[in-house]
């Protein structure tokens, strides 16, 4: 009895993880649902369905078929009580009305959603496109459209749903067509629409090669108003508005932004010359979800060049002002004090260069620390940087710390303007003994014998020859001999620093990961603080960096375009170009459009360091 119970429990343990295994496994598949074959001008439906809550779904382009509608997202939950047992099961299901539009085999790629906090995809397929008779046609775009039921056979067919280009359109607008290198410039995406639109998505952030590009409508509701366009008044939503800052002067272009638009249309019915012409109704015609793709317009931009720059210019370019001061006007020596330098104003605040201090020998610099105050909004980027030096000074006296002078180009009076803080009087006094390091005395110790007169040694002496003991021991020729090497040594690392330094491309080589490292390091410590913004600058750095430093590349020519080709030229492995270009494209998009802010982040930190590394 006690055999056939273990049996039976074990057979039940067996069959329920196998159980467990199949939902699961199923959970994890995009299953496709499709026509292997199809007639030319034929409507029909293609489902992706997942056993599961599924979210975030990606679909494939259907090259050669004309997507009437979709994708539609439908989900079911059903329960069912077998002996007391209770089972749930939920699906998601995405579906697509399309038309065929003309005869060949067509493979349609994968789609992607995220279920259980899983990504998974679906296998590409082929459908075939076959010539079919006219007759056949009718009949299955009649059945396809439907509409109010005949009772004397007759159909009530429903054209297509369809919109103009000018019912819905996108376009880009700036604030300046000409402006100075550097100067700040506010572009903004909106589209103009005259039927309801329920979703949008950027299919491609626009390449703007030669410019600086920060977000300023991260985390901010899409603002709604109305506006009118050649006398027609269109519904407004302004889906992206950023901050542009030329980093080079001449002709430049910004790149159309393309994305995807799920409108919600009526079809209209057809005229039939019968009684149904009356009920020619908007209440009597269907709605229907039509995708249409927007392009914005390209921008053109004149950037002039900043005249020859003064003393003291740092790349400031708006309106600024700074501040600063010590801690403290009196210290004792080899204690510590802070140097603090205030910039504030409206500008490319984070393309300042890092200021620089000199002082007499009698103080010790350290590298400055930044802390960042910077705020996003409608009007562009304005806030604060702040530079703070620890300064030890390490004798006593009097000293003055002197005058700092920051210049900077405003570009509404065309000219420089130079800020100065006084100079600091700083009253340094002697320190304490015990931290004193490099104090010098004007006392002598004097060590006294214990005996003024030491006893006369009475026992026998030895001599040594004097010749003997002149001559070199076996130590002294070692020591010569390093000492030579050494020089020899010296001698060699200098030159090949010298030819090192003269190799600019090389050093670049050299320091790309270093640096990249430190970057992404620093974005480490932004990923749970909350700060998004100087956690994707950071990320954003470290990327083009390294890539302008390992290929030797400008920083202000690097795009999308120049990445590709210079991959291409280095014969770099296509998985890896696409590893890094889809890395590029992540980190753009989640500067532009983020998701969710935890999970989206680390995703962009993982990727990021996964890139690098792989340089």
């Amino acid at each position: 009895m006690t055999k056939r119970l273990f049996k039976h429990t074990a057979l039940a343990a067996i069959l329920i993880v196998v159980q467990l295994l199949s939902t699961t496994l199923m959970a994890q598949t995009l299953r496709v649902v499709a026509p292997a074959t199809v007639s030319e001008g034929q409507q029909f439906t293609v489902r992706f369905e997942v056993n599961e809550r599924a979210s975030q779904f990606k679909g494939p382009t259907f090259k050669g078929f004309s997507t009437l509608s979709g994708p539609g997202t439908s989900s079911n939950s059903s329960m069912s009580i077998v002996n007391g047992k209770v089972s749930h099961t939920v699906s998601t299901t995405f579906t697509y009305l399309l038309l065929a539009d003309q005869t060949g085999t067509f493979t349609i790629g994968s789609a992607s959603c995220t279920a259980n906090g899983n990504t998974i995809s679906s296998e590409p397929f082929t459908i075939k496109v076959e010539k079919g008779n006219p007759q056949q046609q009718q009949q299955q775009q009649q059945r396809n459209q439907g509409g109010w039921g005949d009772p004397f056979g007759h159909s009530q067919p429903q054209q297509p749903a369809t919109i103009d280009n000018k019912s819905l359109f996108a376009r880009a607008s700036i604030s300046k067509n000409s402006l100075y290198e550097g100067e700040q410039a506010i572009i903004t995406y909106k589209i103009y629409t005259q039927v309801p639109v329920s979703q949008y998505q950027i299919d491609k952030l626009p390449g703007n090669k030669g410019f600086w590009a920060e977000d300023l409508s991260e985390g901010k509701e899409v603002k709604q108003y109305e506006e009118t366009v050649d006398g027609r008044r269109y519904m407004v939503a302004e889906i992206r508005r950023g901050a542009l800052y030329a980093q080079e002067s001449g002709q430049l272009r910004i790149e159309p932004l393309n994305l995807d638009v799920l409108a919600i249309v009526q079809q209209q019915r057809r005229r039939t010359g019968t009684i149904w012409d009356l009920f020619d109704d908007p209440f009597f015609n269907r709605q229907q979800s039509v995708q249409k793709h927007l392009t914005t317009n390209p921008i053109n931009v004149n950037v002039k060049p900043l005249p020859p720059a003064p003393d003291h210019f740092y790349g400031g370019v708006g309106s600024f002002d700074i501040s600063g001061g010590v801690n403290t006007n009196e210290v004792k020596a080899n204690e510590a004090i802070t140097y603090r330098i205030t910039i504030s104003g409206n500008g490319n605040l984070m393309l300042i260069n890092e200021p620089s201090i000199t002082l007499s020998n009698a103080f010790e610099v350290y590298d400055p620390q930044v802390k960042d105050k910077i705020s996003r909004n409608d009007g562009g980027i304005s806030g604060s940087r702040t530079y703070e030096w620890i300064i030890i000074p390490r004798t006593q006296g009097d000293y003055e710390i002197p005058a700092f002078q920051f210049a900077y180009f405003n570009p509404k009076s065309s000219s420089y303007v130079t800020k100065t803080v006084e100079a600091i009087q700083l009253h340094v006094a002697k320190g304490d003994a015990s931290s004193m390091q490099n104090v010098s005395s004007s006392k002598t110790d004097v060590k006294v014998l214990n005996n003024d007169i030491n006893y006369i040694k009475t026992n026998e002496s030895h001599f040594v020859d004097a010749d003997k003991q002149n001559a070199p021991q076996w130590w002294f020729w070692t020591l010569l001999t390093l000492m030579v090497m050494a020089t020899i040594a010296v001698v060699i690392v200098g030159r090949r620093r010298q030819e090192a330094q003269k190799d600019v491309a090389g050093m670049r080589l050299r320091r790309a990961t270093r640096e990249a490292r430190k970057r992404l390091k620093k974005a480490a410590t932004h990923l749970n603080d909350g700060n998004d913004n100087s956690f994707y600058e950071e990320i954003y750095k470290a990327i083009w960096g390294c890539l302008a430093d390992k290929y030797n590349i400008p920083l202000s020519t690097l795009s999308s375009d120049t990445v590709r080709d210079i991959l291409a030229e280095r014969r770099i492995a296509q998985e890896q170009q696409d590893h890094i270009l889809k890395t590029l494209t992540d980190v753009d998009f989640a500067r532009f459009a983020p998701g969710d802010p935890a999970s989206k982040k680390q995703q962009i930190y993982n990727e990021a360091l996964e890139m690098i590394a792989s340089l």
